[in-house]
C-alpha cells in the first residue's frame, strides 16, 4: 500500500495542509518575574513597536458585554449537585461532547450496520445562519458537535449563537443570539459544543431547571434555559459571566474559549486558548472554577501563584505568560477531579524565560481538585516544549481490568507526538502494562536555551507515526520538485523527533504541531478495549530569527496597533515579543506547487486493541478527490491519506463515522477491517466530531459541515443529519 500511495502522491497539494487550533496563555501583579531572562534587554526590544507593559489596565471592549465583576462563593456554600444526563446516558442520547462523562465517543446503538450503512440518506440539513461577513478575513471553523437529550439537539454556531433543534426533523425550536463581534474572534472561530446541566436549586418545571451553558470566543460564560433558550437570570449577571475578570491587559482576539466547559459535582471548570506566538507576557493561562447554579467564582489555579486560589483585586491580575489549556477537559465525579490537557508557556519556541512551575506543567495533563483548584498530580508528555506540542486531545476515561483481577480507574491521553499515554487517573502514574520510559533526546543548539537530555515515550501502545524522515523520502510533482525538496531537506537541521530550534538554519519539526492526534481526540469501545484514532503526518519547517530580523519581517504581536491580521494555511510566524527571537513557521512543502516534501500518506486511521497492545488495522485516511497541486482538486476518489481534524464515533453496530479529512466527505468505516463502507460529499469541510443518536426507534448520524479556514476546506453553516430509509429500520 505504501508504494501505491507514493505513486499517487503527486496528486496532493496545498488544500490538504492541516494545522493546529492552538494557532492562533494571580494575583501578584506589579510586574512578571524576570528572574528567568537569559538575554540582555537590547536583544529583546523591538525597534518598530512597543508592547504595552504587563501591568497596563485592561483595554476597553475586552469585557464584551460590559459585565460587572462576579462575586466569589465560599466552597462550603456550593450546592449539592444532582446526577447529570451525561453520567449514565440513555442509549438513544448523546448528552455531552464526548457522549458521556468519560468522553468515549462510543454509542450502544446497533441499527446501522456494515450491511445496511450504504443505504443512509439525508434526513435534514440545519443552517446555523453564520457565514463569513463580507469584507472580513475568513476565520470560520465551526468544529461543532451537537449534543442530544430527549427529542432535541443543542448546538452552537461558529460565533457562539446557541440553538435547539428537533432531532428528527431539524425544525428550530429556539435560537439564542450571542451578539458576538466578528472582530473579537481569535485566530479561529470555533465552538466545539455546549454543555447540558440539570440544576439542583431550580426544581423540575421551573425556569432553568435544565440549562445549556457555553463559554465564548469573546470570553463570556452564558447560561440559557434548555426549554426556551432564554437567559438564566439568576446565573451571573442576567445569565452571563465576564471571563476577562482578573486577566489584566488584553485586546479582543487575544484570549478565547473554543471548547465545552465540563461540570463536575456542580463546578464549571473553564479553560481558554491564548493566541500563540505573540509575546512572552501574554495573558494568563489560568484555569478557574465557577458554581453551576449561580455562576459565582469558586477558585483559580494560577501556575505561578499556586497557593492563592482567589480572584485578584482590581489592581492585580493572574500571572502572565503561563501555559494555557484550550482543548476539551474531562471530569471524574467520583474522584472529584478534572483532567486538564495543558499547552506550553507563551513564546512557544523559546523556553529560557519560563519559571520552574511553568516547566513542570507545560504540555502535561494535570488533575485538579474541583473543590479547591489544587493540583493532585501532573504527568508531562513533553519536557521543556519548544515545538508547540501542547496537548490538543481530550482525555478518555475507562476502567482497566488488570491480569490480577483488579480494576484500575484509568485514562487515555493522546498527543500530537502520536504517543498515547495510559495513566492511573487517581495518581497520574503510567499503568504497569503501559510503561513510559525516558529516551535520550537531541541536544540543543541555542546556548541560551538548552534542551532536556531525555523525553518520555509510551512503549505499551503502538505509536501513531512513521519512522524518521530521510532525504530519499522527499517527494514532488516532478523530479525537479523532488530535487528542490531534497535541497530543502539538506539545508535544514534534522536529527529526528525533537530536533531543537535553531537560528543559523531552519529545522524540521516532525511530527508537526498538528499531530499525531489533535482536538478530534479518539473514540474508545469500553466493551472491547478498542481505540480508534485518526492522525496526521505533516512536518513543519521552522527557523528562529533574531529580534532585528523579526522587525524587518514585521513580526508584530496582536496587542499593539501596528498588528495586521493575516490569512494562511498555518498558524503563521510568531513575533514572540519580549524574547530574543521571533520564529518563522511554515509547512515542509514546495512553496511553488504547495505539495508536501515528505511522501504521503499525510493522514491515517488506526484501530488499536489496548488489551492486546497491537494494531488491528491501519490505513491511509482521506481521498484525493478535493486535493491537488496548487490547491486544485483532482476529483479522484483514491484513498491516499490527507491531513485531518475532527474525530470519530464508534457504534455497537460495528460501524464508525468520521469526517475530518480534506476530501470534504463523511465516511462510514467497518470497525473489523477498516474498510470504507459508505461516503457522502458534504457541503463544506467535515472538520468536526461526528455523533449519533436515536429518535422513535430510528438511528441518526450528524456532522457539522462547516469547513475550516486553516485546512482550506469549503466553509458552510450546515449541520447534516443522516438516517436509514424507514423500511430499512424495521
Amino acid at each position: 500500500m505504501r508504494n501505491q500511495v507514493r505513486l499517487l502522491g503527486l496528486l496532493l497539494g496545498g488544500t490538504i495542509l492541516g494545522t493546529s487550533l492552538s494557532a492562533v496563555k494571580a494575583q501578584e501583579a506589579a510586574s512578571p518575574s524576570t528572574s528567568h531572562e537569559t538575554a540582555p534587554a537590547e536583544e529583546t526590544v523591538s525597534t518598530i513597536y512597543h508592547p504595552p507593559a504587563p501591568n497596563t489596565p485592561q483595554a476597553t471592549g475586552v469585557n464584551a458585554a460590559n459585565l460587572p465583576d462576579i462575586d466569589e462563593l465560599p466552597i462550603d456554600q456550593l450546592p449539592q449537585a444532582v446526577p447529570q444526563e451525561s453520567a449514565n446516558p440513555k442509549a438513544e442520547d448523546w448528552p455531552a461532547y464526548g457522549r458521556d462523562d468519560r468522553a468515549t465517543r462510543y454509542s450502544p446503538l446497533t441499527q446501522i450496520t456494515p450491511e445496511n450503512v450504504s443505504r443512509l440518506q439525508r434526513a435534514f440539513v440545519y443552517h446555523t445562519g453564520v457565514l463569513q461577513p463580507k469584507g472580513k478575513l475568513n476565520r470560520l471553523a465551526p468544529e461543532t458537535a451537537p449534543i442530544k437529550v430527549g427529542d432535541s439537539l443543542y448546538l452552537c454556531s461558529a460565533t457562539n449563537d446557541m440553538m435547539r433543534v428537533d432531532a428528527a426533523t431539524g425544525q428550530e425550536k429556539w435560537h439564542f443570539h450571542a451578539h458576538e463581534s466578528y472582530d473579537a474572534i481569535p485566530f479561529t472561530s470555533a465552538c466545539k459544543s455546549v454543555t447540558y446541566y440539570t440544576s439542583s436549586t431550580a426544581a423540575d418545571g421551573q425556569t432553568c431547571h435544565n440549562r445549556i451553558i457555553e463559554a465564548t470566543l469573546d470570553n463570556r460564560m452564558i447560561a440559557v434555559d434548555a426549554e426556551d433558550g432564554k437567559p438564566c437570570e439568576a446565573f451571573g449577571h442576567g445569565g452571563q459571566v465576564n471571563l476577562m475578570q482578573g486577566m489584566g491587559w488584553s485586546v479582543p482576539r487575544f484570549v478565547g474559549v473554543t471548547s465545552p466547559v465540563p461540570i463536575i459535582n456542580g463546578v464549571i471548570v473553564v479553560n481558554h486558548e491564548v493566541l500563540d506566538g505573540q509575546r512572552r507576557w501574554a495573558p494568563s493561562g489560568v484555569i478557574r472554577g465557577y458554581d453551576a447554579e449561580s455562576g459565582k467564582f469558586l477558585w483559580a489555579w494560577d501556575v505561578n501563584n499556586p497557593d492563592n486560589h482567589h480572584q485578584p483585586d482590581k489592581d492585580h491580575y493572574y500571572s502572565r505568560g503561563t501555559p494555557n489549556s484550550w482543548t476539551a477537559m474531562t471530569g471524574d465525579n467520583a474522584l472529584g477531579l478534572v483532567y486538564v490537557p495543558m499547552g506550553n508557556s507563551s513564546a512557544d519556541y523559546y523556553s529560557a524565560m519560563r519559571s520552574d512551575a511553568e516547566n513542570k506543567v507545560s504540555s502535561a495533563v494535570v488533575a485538579l481538585d474541583v473543590r479547591t483548584g489544587e493540583p493532585r498530580w501532573v504527568f508531562q508528555t513533553v519536557h521543556k516544549d519548544v515545538w508547540d506540542y501542547d496537548i490538543g486531545s481530550q482525555a478518555t476515561l475507562f476502567d482497566y481490568h488488570a491480569d490480577d483481577g483488579s480494576i484500575i480507574p484509568a485514562l487515555i491521553m493522546p498527543t500530537k507526538r502520536g504517543q498515547t499515554f495510559i495513566l492511573d487517573r487517581r495518581t497520574g502514574k503510567p499503568l504497569p502494562d503501559f510503561p513510559v520510559v525516558e529516551k535520550p533526546a537531541p541536544a540543543g543548539v541555542m546556548k541560551d536555551d538548552p534542551r532536556t537530555p531525555t523525553q518520555p515515550w509510551s512503549v505499551g501502545v503502538p505509536r501513531l507515526g512513521f519512522p524518521d524522515l530521510k532525504e530519499s523520502d522527499m517527494w514532488g510533482v516532478s523530479p525537479l520538485d523532488q530535487l528542490a525538496c531534497r535541497i530543502k531537506f539538506r539545508r535544514a537541521s534534522y536529527v529526528g523527533e525533537f530536533t531543537p530550534p535553531s537560528l543559523k538554519k531552519p529545522w524540521i519539526e516532525s511530527p508537526g504541531y498538528n499531530g499525531g492526534s489533535d482536538w478530534g481526540s479518539i473514540s474508545y469501545n469500553p466493551q472491547t478495549g478498542i481505540m480508534l484514532a485518526n492522525w496526521n503526518n505533516v512536518p513543519m519547517y521552522n527557523q528562529l530569527v533574531n529580534r532585528k530580523t523579526a522587525d524587518q519581517l514585521r513580526l508584530i504581536p496582536v496587542d499593539v496597533p501596528e498588528y495586521t491580521p493575516r490569512h494562511g494555511m498555518t498558524a503563521g510566524n510568531a513575533a514572540q515579543a519580549e524574547t530574543p527571537y521571533g520564529t518563522l513557521v511554515g509547512p515542509f512543502w514546495n512553496e511553488f506547487t504547495r505539495v508536501m516534501c515528505n511522501a504521503p500518506p499525510y493522514g491515517m486511521l488506526t484501530a488499536i486493541d489496548l488489551k492486546a497492545h497491537k494494531v488491528l488495522w491501519q490505513r491511509p485516511f482521506g481521498s484525493a478527490r478535493a486535493n491537488g497541486p496548487w490547491g486544485l482538486p483532482t476529483g479522484l476518489p483514491i484513498e491516499i491519506g490527507t491531513p485531518n481534524n475532527g474525530g470519530s464515533v464508534m457504534t455497537a453496530g460495528g460501524v464508525a463515522f468520521i469526517g475530518a479529512s480534506t476530501d470534504n466527505q463523511i465516511h462510514a468505516v467497518d470497525l473489523k477491517t477498516g474498510k470504507t463502507l459508505w461516503t457522502d460529499v458534504l457541503p463544506g469541510g467535515g472538520q468536526a466530531n461526528a455523533m449519533t443518536y436515536a429518535v422513535n426507534g430510528r438511528q441518526y448520524v450528524a456532522i457539522m459541515a462547516g469547513g475550516h479556514h486553516l485546512m482550506g476546506t469549503p466553509v458552510s453553516d450546515q449541520l447534516v443529519v443522516y438516517t436509514l430509509p424507514e423500511q430499512a429500520t424495521k
